[in-house]
C-alpha cells in the first residue's frame, strides 16, 4: 500500500519522539539510579542521543513533506491566529503547522551545538548536586556561565540574538515574552503584597512540631492511595525518589519522583500530588497521536497549571481532607493522636515565609518566582554577572520574602533547573498558578457539586473536564489562546488573587 505524504511525515515525527523518550528515560535514571562514578558515561550517552534525535528532527525529507503538504506562505499567514487547517482534516493542519515550527527551529541549530549542550547539561547536573551538598556556588558558577553562553548562542542561531531571554521563555511557553510576564507579574504583586502583610500580622499560626516520626513506608503507601484516587494510571507510570522531585516521560510511560522526610510527611505527599498533576496531563494527551503536536503539551505554563491545580485547589481543600483525613489517621494513628482536625487542616494550609521554593505555601510561592524571573532577566540583559548572583539572590530574598539565605544551599543553589540550562522555565510556575485559578473558577461554574465529589473521594468529574478542555487539545492552541477559549477571558491574575483570598482569609484573617 502506498503511504501518503502525511503518513510519512507522522512516521518521521514519531521517530524523533521515540528517540526523545529514550533520552528522557536516561535523564530520569541519571537522577534516580545512576551510580555516582558513572556520570561521565551518561554524559556521552546523552550527547549521542541528542545527536541522533537532532539528525532525525532535521531530516531534509521532513522539510520536503511539509512543503508538499502545505505552502509555507499559507501556514505563516495563519500562524498568529492559530487557525490554519486543511479542508479535509483540521487536525492535520495543526500537525503540519506545529511540525513546521519545530522543523524550522531545529534545522538552524548545528548538530555539534546540540551534542555539546546535552553533554554539558549532564556534567552541570552533577556539578550542581555536589555544589549544593557543600553549599559552594563558586564550584557550580563556571557550569552556569557556560549554560548562559549556550543559551545566548542558541537564541542567536534562531534569530533571537537581541531577545535571548524572550527566546528562552518562548521555548517553554510559546507566545509569551518578558514584557507580557512583567505586566502579569506586576499586577499580581500589587494584589499579593497586602494579603502577605495581613497574614503576617495575624496572630493565627499553625502549631509547630505537629509531625514527627512518620515512617517512610507508610508515607509511600498513603501517597500511592491518594495519587491513584486522583486518577494516575500506575500501569503506565511509576514514582521513585530523587534529590529534587520531577516528572519525565510521556503518557505511554511517565516517571515521577518525590522525596521523603520522616518529620515532614506533607512534603512527600504534596510534591507527589504536584508531579501527579503533570503525569495526569501527559496520560490525558491522545496516545494515538503521541509523537505529533496533537499528542504534545501546550507549554510549561499549562503543564504547571495542571500540577498546581491538583496540588493546591484540590488537595488543600476542606472537601479533599474530609475524605482523606480518616485514611491519613489510619496510617498514622499514634503520630496524629494529639492532632485535632482543625490543627491538621491549618498545617496543610500553613502560611509562613520560607527560603525554599518547593517548601513554600501558596501565598508566598509566587514571590519566589518573581525573584527568579528578575534574576534571569538581569542575567540575560547583562546587568548581573554569574559571579554576583548569590549576593543578588540574597538581596532579593530579603526584599520579597523578608528572609536572607544563610548559605548557598538554601539560596541560589536550591533549584535543579539552572543545572540543565532551563532558563525561562521558572515563570511557568507563576503562569501555571494563574491559569489553574482561572480554570478552577470556570469548572466550578460548570460543576458546582465538585466539593461533594471530593468528599466521596471521586475526582473523575474534574479530571474528565480537564481531559476534554486541556489535555486532549494537545498543541492545538498556545497557552493564552487556550485560556481564552476555555474560560472566555484573557489570562488575568485576578482569579489567583481571589482564590488565595477565599482560601486563606477565613483561616488567618477572621
Amino acid at each position: 500500500m502506498t503511504t501518503t505524504a502525511y503518513e510519512r511525515l507522522v512516521a518521521k515525527l514519531k521517530r524523533v519522539h521515540y528517540l526523545g523518550t529514550v533520552a528522557g528515560l536516561l535523564g530520569w535514571d541519571e537522577q534516580v539510579n545512576l551510580p555516582p562514578d558513572s556520570a561521565d558515561q551518561r554524559a556521552e550517552q546523552l550527547a549521542l542521543l541528542a545527536e541522533l534525535q537532532h539528525a532525525a528532527a532535521a531530516d531534509p525529507e521532513i522539510g520536503t513533506l511539509l512543503a508538499e503538504l502545505a505552502p509555507a506562505s499559507a501556514v505563516e499567514a495563519k500562524s498568529n491566529t492559530m487557525g490554519y487547517t486543511f479542508p479535509q482534516d483540521a487536525d492535520r493542519g495543526v500537525v503540519v503547522r506545529e511540525a513546521r515550527r519545530d522543523y524550522e527551529r531545529v534545522v538552524k541549530l548545528p548538530a555539534s551545538f546540540v551534542t555539546e549542550k546535552a553533554r554539558h547539561s549532564s556534567a552541570a547536573y552533577h556539578a550542581w548536586a555536589a555544589a549544593k551538598e557543600h553549599s559552594d556556588f563558586s564550584a557550580f558558577a563556571p557550569f552556569l556561565q557556560k549554560h548562559l553562553d549556550l543559551a545566548r548562542q542558541e537564541a542567536a542561531f534562531l534569530g533571537w540574538g537581541d531577545r535571548a531571554y524572550d527566546y528562552a521563555i518562548d521555548k517553554h511557553d510559546p507566545g509569551l515574552t518578558a514584557a507580557k510576564l512583567t505586566e502579569l507579574f506586576g499586577e499580581l504583586q500589587v494584589g499579593l503584597v497586602p494579603l502577605v502583610g495581613a497574614i503576617a500580622a495575624s496572630s493565627v499560626r499553625a502549631k509547630a512540631g505537629v509531625f514527627k516520626n512518620f515512617p517512610v513506608h507508610a508515607q509511600r503507601d498513603f501517597l500511592r492511595e491518594v495519587t491513584e484516587k486522583l486518577g494516575f494510571n500506575y500501569r503506565r507510570g511509576r514514582i521513585d525518589v530523587s534529590l529534587h522531585p520531577f516528572c519525565e516521560g510521556s503518557g505511554a510511560d511517565i516517571r515521577m519522583t518525590t522525596r521523603f522526610d520522616a518529620d515532614n510527611p506533607l512534603d512527600s505527599l504534596f510534591s507527589s500530588i504536584h508531579e501527579t498533576g503533570h503525569g495526569l496531563y501527559e496520560q490525558g494527551l491522545p496516545l494515538a497521536a503521541q509523537g505529533t503536536p496533537l499528542g504534545q503539551n501546550a507549554g510549561m505554563g499549562v503543564h504547571e497549571s495542571q500540577s498546581r491545580l491538583w496540588e493546591n485547589q484540590v488537595s488543600r481543600s476542606p472537601a479533599f481532607w474530609r475524605f482523606f483525613e480518616p485514611r491519613f489517621r489510619q496510617k498514622f494513628p499514634a503520630q496524629l493522636a494529639a492532632v485535632s482536625s482543625a490543627d491538621l487542616y491549618l498545617a496543610v494550609n500553613e502560611v509562613a515565609p520560607t527560603l525554599i521554593r518547593v517548601d513554600s505555601d501558596e501565598v508566598h510561592y509566587n514571590l519566589h518566582i518573581l525573584l527568579r524571573f528578575e534574576l534571569e532577566r538581569r542575567l540575560f540583559s547583562g546587568e548581573l554577572s554569574v559571579a554576583d548572583l548569590p549576593a543578588a539572590w540574597n538581596a532579593l530574598s530579603e526584599k520579597l520574602l523578608g528572609l536572607t539565605p544563610t548559605s548557598d544551599r538554601v539560596g541560589v543553589l536550591q533549584d535543579v533547573h539552572w543545572s540543565g540550562g532551563a532558563f525561562g522555565y521558572f515563570p511557568s510556575y507563576c503562569l501555571g498558578n494563574m491559569i489553574a485559578a482561572q480554570l478552577w473558577f470556570t469548572v466550578r461554574k460548570v460543576y458546582p457539586e465538585l466539593d461533594a465529589d471530593f468528599e466521596k473521594g471521586d475526582f473523575s468529574r474534574l479530571l474528565g473536564w480537564l481531559r476534554t478542555h486541556i489535555h486532549e487539545q494537545g498543541r492545538r492552541y498556545e497557552a493564552l489562546e487556550l485560556v481564552r477559549r476555555v474560560t472566555g477571558e484573557e489570562l488575568t491574575p485576578k482569579y489567583l488573587l481571589r482564590y488565595l483570598q477565599e482560601r486563606y482569609a477565613p483561616l488567618y484573617l477572621q
